[in-house]
C-alpha cells in the first residue's frame, strides 16, 4: 500500500499565529528576567493582537482553525483519552485538525495568555514607577495584586507549555505524527483528500488583521 498522500490541513495565518506565540512568549519571559519592562510592554501589546487575531480566526478563519470544528464534549475527549493507551494510531488513522484533547489545550492556552496580557495591562511594580498602560485606572493596591496574577497566570502558562511538549515528544515517538512539521508545512498525511483545509475568506483575514494589528498599536501608544 503506498503511503498517505500530504494533505494541507493548517492554513497560513494558523502556523503564523503558532510560531509567533512562541516567539513572543519567550520574549515576554527573557524581557521580564532582564528587567527589560518597556520591551515586555511592547511584547504584551503584540501578544494581546495576536489573541484577538486568533479569537476572530476561530469564528471566520479556514475550516481547521475554527472553534466549531476542534471543540468536543466531554464523552468525546474522555473517549479519545482512552484511546491513546489503548491502541497504535498509524498514519492511516491520523485526523484532520486538533485531535479533541489537543483542541481543548488550545482554547485553554489562548484563554490563559489573554488572561496575562489582561491583567498585565493594570499591573503595578513595587515602588510604582513600572506600571501597564491601564494601571492609572486601578489604585496601586489593586494594580500590585494584577501584577501578583500576572506572574501566577505566567507560570501556570509555562506549565502548560511543558506539558505540550511533552505531547509533541509523545505523538512523535508513539504515535508517529509529526506535529511540529505540520504546523511548519501546513500538511498531514492523510488517506482522504477531501479531509483538506477549506481556506477562509479574504475578507475575514482582512478583518482580523485590521482587529489584531488595531489592539497592538493602541495598546503600544498607551504603554508608550
Amino acid at each position: 500500500m503506498s503511503a498517505p498522500r500530504g494533505v494541507r490541513i493548517w492554513d497560513l495565518p494558523t502556523r503564523l499565529f503558532h510560531w509567533g506565540l512562541v516567539i513572543l512568549i519567550g520574549l515576554a519571559w527573557w524581557s521580564i528576567s532582564t528587567r527589560q519592562l518597556s520591551l515586555h510592554r511592547t511584547v504584551g501589546a503584540l501578544t494581546a493582537g495576536l489573541v484577538v487575531f486568533r479569537l476572530w480566526w476561530g469564528l471566520f478563519g479556514g475550516s481547521t482553525a475554527r472553534f466549531s470544528d476542534f471543540l468536543r464534549g466531554p464523552g468525546t475527549v474522555l473517549a479519545y483519552a482512552r484511546s491513546l493507551v489503548s491502541k497504535a494510531v498509524g498514519p492511516k488513522d491520523l485526523s484532520a485538525g486538533h485531535n479533541p484533547m489537543g483542541g481543548w489545550s488550545v482554547v485553554l492556552l489562548i484563554g490563559l495568555t489573554g488572561t496575562i496580557v489582561a491583567l498585565g495591562l493594570f499591573a503595578v511594580d513595587t515602588d510604582g514607577l513600572e506600571s501597564g498602560p491601564l494601571a492609572s485606572l486601578v489604585d496601586y493596591d489593586t494594580g500590585r495584586l494584577a501584577s501578583h496574577w500576572h506572574g501566577l497566570a505566567f507560570d501556570l502558562l509555562k506549565g502548560l507549555v511543558g506539558l505540550h511538549l511533552v505531547a509533541i515528544a509523545f505523538y512523535t515517538v508513539f504515535k508517529r505524527e509529526n506535529l511540529v512539521r505540520s504546523m511548519i508545512d501546513g500538511k498531514k498525511p492523510l488517506d482522504d483528500p477531501r479531509a483538506s483545509l477549506q481556506p477562509a475568506r479574504i475578507w475575514a483575514l482582512a478583518v482580523g488583521l485590521l482587529l489584531g494589528g488595531g489592539v497592538a498599536w493602541l495598546l503600544i501608544r498607551m504603554a508608550g
